[in-house]
């Protein structure tokens, strides 16, 4: 017993995403201000923030879209991601569409990626709407497309940029359920402007307001987080 839990206390420490002192500006505007997060293996992490906290540059920084202007930034090499505005080729159907960003992105044979994209519909619960134009899908199985397409090449790091922007209630209850159960198995960080999402879906928060951490907490060990955020964005 004791050398399952020491096993499991190890994995659980190693650190799975560091960031140390990360500044960023877009001419004189400075977006992230010396910015300091260690990330270990395993956890889902939230980070927490009004429009223009910064939230959507941390990630592009972290997927290597954009080069930080100082500071360093160590991810594993298999990242997944979700951008916000979730672009999709729509004339492609939802099966053709994950087989051709399988094509793309992995070092398999055709029979390991027809194997790979086949898990990822089951998985995020596409097989109804597989054979459907993207064009003709609901707001909240697109999402499940794009979480799926993140989610090719099982990445060790998985970023979501507002994945639940637009949905319904039925549909937010769905894909919040989804992203929890895929952090079950890797790290999470999710960009959201929604306390309920970190509440319900984190194991920790990280409050980012102009750019600058504010907060870093286990979620257990945050009581009002409505309270908590209000408080630290308005300082």
């Amino acid at each position: 017993m004791c050398v399952f839990f020491c096993t499991f206390a190890a994995q659980m420490a190693t650190i799975n995403c560091d960031i140390r002192h990360v500044n960023k500006s877009f001419g004189t505007q400075q977006v992230l201000r010396d910015v300091t997060l260690s990330i270990p293996a395993g956890q889902v992490v939230g980070l927490l923030g009004p429009n223009g906290a910064g939230k959507s540059t941390l990630m592009k920084i972290l997927i290597g879209l954009w080069k930080a202007d100082s500071g360093s930034v160590t991810a594993p090499a298999q990242i997944g991601y979700l951008p916000e505005n979730n672009p999709l080729y729509e004339d492609m159907y939802v099966a053709e569409y994950l087989r051709f960003m399988a094509e793309m992105t992995c070092r398999q044979s055709s029979e390991a990626r027809r194997q790979t994209v086949e898990s990822l519909i089951e998985l995020v619960g596409l097989t109804p709407e597989r054979h459907k134009h993207l064009r003709e899908l609901s707001k909240g199985y697109r999402q499940r497309v794009g979480l799926a397409q993140a989610m090719i090449g099982e990445p060790d790091l998985l970023l979501l940029d507002e994945p639940t922007t637009g949905l319904d209630p039925n549909q937010l209850v769905e894909i919040r359920a989804l992203i929890r159960e895929l952090g079950k198995e890797r790290t999470v960080i999710l960009s959201t402007h929604i306390m309920q999402e970190v509440r319900e879906m984190c194991d920790r928060v990280v409050i980012l307001d102009h750019g600058e951490i504010k907060a870093d907490l286990p979620i257990e060990e945050v009581g009002d987080l409505e309270e908590l955020f209000h408080q630290k964005t308005s300082m």
